[in-house]
């Protein structure tokens, strides 16, 4: 139970008196400035010794020091024990990102493979989201691609499927995945399902890193089929085993297969720091990624204690965590992380052998990302101060955005959004706007519906609004978002038109700036106009990505929509049991009768109308 402490703020901050009123007692601490906003947050096992250190004459330290600077009142949260102290922190600093916090900008969502051993032919394929559903999950894996490339390797290996239940369970011949020989064909019968087990259980194992276990049963049927005379069962299986022994003879990182960690190093640079996390799951690597965590006037003991207890604030820790050195909050963490998820949770901080190369790894791939990261700032802030410079702005723009139509033939027609701040895109708030109620090809406007729902959201403060707003288009375009700016009472936007040149090459952009008669060229090798033909190029591509979907949505309704008999519940039923319309253009007429409610005439009929003359 917590108990709310909150002495009424004079006008002057009174610290002394603050401190003195204090318990002794654990707790949670908020640092407001005159406005009332929280600037920081911070937990303590004692609140009356914690606060008092701030005020003392001899605490130099330049955070202490701009943070008191500012501070205009101060409120506390008595609390039971450090462990909720420490919940309730990482809650109050989830909610309200205060200034001199450190601030995970968490915004990964990391993949697993699964295995639906539910099904009577599991089956396996990358899963996002909540672990609930029924199956055996492995992972987390850091991006799609490392689960992509583990998902065709075992597929290679086993020819498992990874085909949807819908499309699953409509067959009547094979597909392309067995005609390629990643998949033995479950859908209509060409493997048993004692014969399939065995390959889901050999792929189970060597996820679970149990692949002596595996060499030697794939070793033993290999044996066994030619002693039974079954010569290409057993050429089968031998060249199973020797694609599993190449497969393991890449991975790089071995160790205990039962040994699972998440690999921590913290690496700082130029006022800011870069988090690299590996994850290690049955011994071997699955991959690494990296954090780049809002930590102001921090150390780096901080930033590592702050990134674990955040991270793992909504994620299951696995056994071991490993970091490069000791923390001050490290047992209180693992206190708090065993308590979440029943079992215990071990944050090792010195470590030997080759768990001492995987932090160092980190350490090395933190630095580099750290570089990396600097080198593309400064080419981008480099680009923004040569935009204020080419247009003569007051001050070089900190964000951009960028609008653009697509359309085909005046149908499906979608806008886009895109965002780019001083770290390059911000794909987080890209947005796409659907456009209804114009007249088909109506380019103006589709943009001034697109802007006016847009800045609406920026008029009532939920969106920032851009230092620089770019239109694909000429001057009609441009007048349009001139339009609606004013219409909502915008002001301090700079207003550019990207208008193709004559013969429509890049390098020959016409830029039309809002209040200017005529329009700017810049030179090819100019850094603004770089800068201008990546965002325009940006914008384009979200715009035809999602343009594209529509017309492949209402393709697909609209080709259903032309076969007598088929009505609205039935296509839906369709596209739904068979996949979308690939599915259906793939299926046979037998795939069809199985439908409940097509029968036999109507299955005749729908064949006919998509394969005509066939």
């Amino acid at each position: 139970m917590s108990a709310e402490v909150s002495p009424p703020a004079p006008a002057a901050f009174d610290a002394k008196s603050f401190v003195d009123s204090l318990p002794s007692r654990p707790g949670v601490y908020r640092m407001l400035d005159e406005a009332g906003a929280i600037l920081y947050v911070g937990k303590a096992r004692s609140l009356k010794s914690r606060v008092s250190s701030y005020f003392q004459p001899g605490n130099v330290h330049p955070k202490v020091q701009a943070l008191i600077a500012k501070t205009a009142a101060m409120e506390v949260t008595v609390t039971n024990s450090d462990t909720e102290a420490l919940l309730l922190e990482l809650n109050l600093i989830k909610k309200h990102k205060p200034r001199f916090n450190i601030i995970l900008r968490d915004d990964k969502s990391f993949p697993f493979l699964r295995f639906s051993m539910q099904d009577e032919f599991p089956r396996l394929a990358l899963y996002r989201g909540s672990r609930k559903e029924p199956g055996r999950y492995f992972g987390p894996y850091p991006s799609a691609g490392a689960v992509r490339e583990t998902l065709n390797q075992l597929q290679k290996l086993f020819r498992l499927r990874n085909c949807e239940d819908a499309f699953f369970a409509n067959r009547s011949r094979p597909c392309l995945q067995y005609q390629i020989e990643r998949c033995t064909g479950p859908c209509v019968g060409l493997i048993t399902k004692e014969r399939y087990a065995l390959d889901v259980s050999a792929a189970i194992k060597v996820l679970e890193g149990r692949n002596d276990e595996v060499n030697l049963d794939l070793a033993r049927r290999m044996e066994g089929a030619a002693e039974r005379l079954e010569y290409e069962e057993a050429a089968k299986l031998r060249d199973q085993l020797a694609h599993l022994r190449t497969v393991q003879a890449q991975q790089i990182v071995t160790s205990d297969p039962h040994h699972e960690a998440d690999v921590i190093a913290v690496a700082p640079g130029n006022g800011e720091y870069c988090v690299a996390l590996m994850f290690v799951r049955a011994g071997r690597s699955l991959g690494s990624t990296t954090f780049f965590p809002r930590a102001p006037l921090a150390e780096p003991a901080e930033v590592l204690g702050a990134f674990i207890g955040q991270y793992y604030a909504e994620r299951e820790p696995p056994a071991q965590i490993i970091v490069e050195h000791d923390f001050e909050e490290r047992a209180l963490l693992e206190a708090s992380l065993a308590a979440r998820v029943q079992r215990r949770v071990r944050i090792a901080a010195s470590v030997r052998g080759i768990r001492a190369r995987w932090v160092e790894m980190m350490r090395d791939n933190a630095a580099v990302a750290l570089k990396m990261r600097g080198l593309a700032r400064a080419s981008i802030e480099a680009n923004l101060e040569a935009l204020r410079e080419a247009f003569s702005l007051p001050a070089t723009p900190r964000r951009l955005e960028c609008f653009d139509i697509s359309h085909t033939g005046g149908s499906d027609t979608i806008a886009s959004c895109v965002v780019f701040g001083a770290e390059g895109p911000l794909k987080a708030e890209y947005r796409r706007f659907n456009i209804a109620g114009i007249m088909p090809g109506d380019d103006y406007a589709a943009m001034y519906q697109a802007l006016t729902r847009r800045y609406k959201r920026i008029q009532s403060g939920d969106v920032p609004a851009p230092d620089v707003l770019l239109i694909d288009g000429g001057k009609g375009q441009l007048a349009q978002a001139a339009r609606v700016l004013e219409e909502l009472k915008i002001t301090g936007v700079a207003l550019i038109g990207v208008a193709k040149g004559a013969d429509r090459r890049a390098g020959q952009e016409q830029l039309f700036l809002l209040g200017r008669d005529t329009p700017t060229i810049l030179p090819p090798d100019s850094n603004a106009l770089h800068l201008i033909q990546r965002v325009r190029d940006e914008a384009h591509r979200f715009a035809i990505t999602g343009h594209r979907r529509k017309r492949a949505k209402r393709h697909s309704e609209s080709i259903l929509e032309t076969i007598p008999g088929l009505g609205p519940v039935k296509r839906r039923e369709l596209l739904k049991q068979f996949g979308g319309l690939q599915g259906v253009l793939r299926a046979g007429i037998e795939d069809f009768t199985r439908i409940h409610g097509l029968g036999q005439r109507l299955a005749e009929i729908i064949y006919e109308h998509l394969h005509p003359g066939g």
